[in-house]
């Protein structure tokens, strides 16, 4: 199994991020897209979405971190961690995520970008720093 610290940088908590297969990357930003983005065939007439930050709140004034509240829908997650550059990382939505209606797509990148995450039924609370995906794989 192959040292998955070696690939991220920005770790949160590495002894709990790499307590079970895998590496766990957690959440740094929620946004919620607020104007359509572009994507045409020629890449001449290519815009990014309009992105806010969706709003945070501590659910008691003593908390050192803030939650989300998100309502069934589609939003951007960025991640704490950071890729070394040193290949390309698989990594999936974590059980916890998706058996609480939410996923994400499991990607293969060499950069971590926004993933788009879809919340059901219900919502979600998500703490900020929370664990919502694992590193699966790395290729070099």
């Amino acid at each position: 199994m192959p040292d998955y610290g070696e690939y991220v940088t920005d770790i949160v908590h590495e002894p709990t991020q790499s307590d079970s297969p895998g590496f766990d990357l957690t959440v740094a930003e929620v946004f919620d897209v607020v104007e359509p983005g572009r994507i045409d065939f020629g890449g001449g007439e290519l815009e990014p979405a309009e992105t806010v930050p969706h709003r945070s709140a501590k659910r008691d004034p003593d908390d050192d971190y803030e939650w989300w509240t998100l309502r069934e829908g589609q939003y951007l997650v960025e991640f704490n961690e950071s890729l070394t550059g040193e290949g390309t990382v698989t990594f999936q939505p974590r059980t916890e995520l998706l058996e609480r209606g939410a996923t994400h797509p499991t990607l293969t990148v060499a950069e971590l970008p926004r993933v788009p995450l879809s919340v059901g039924g219900a919502g979600l609370r998500l703490k900020a720093n929370a664990r919502v995906s694992t590193i699966v794989d790395v290729e070099e």
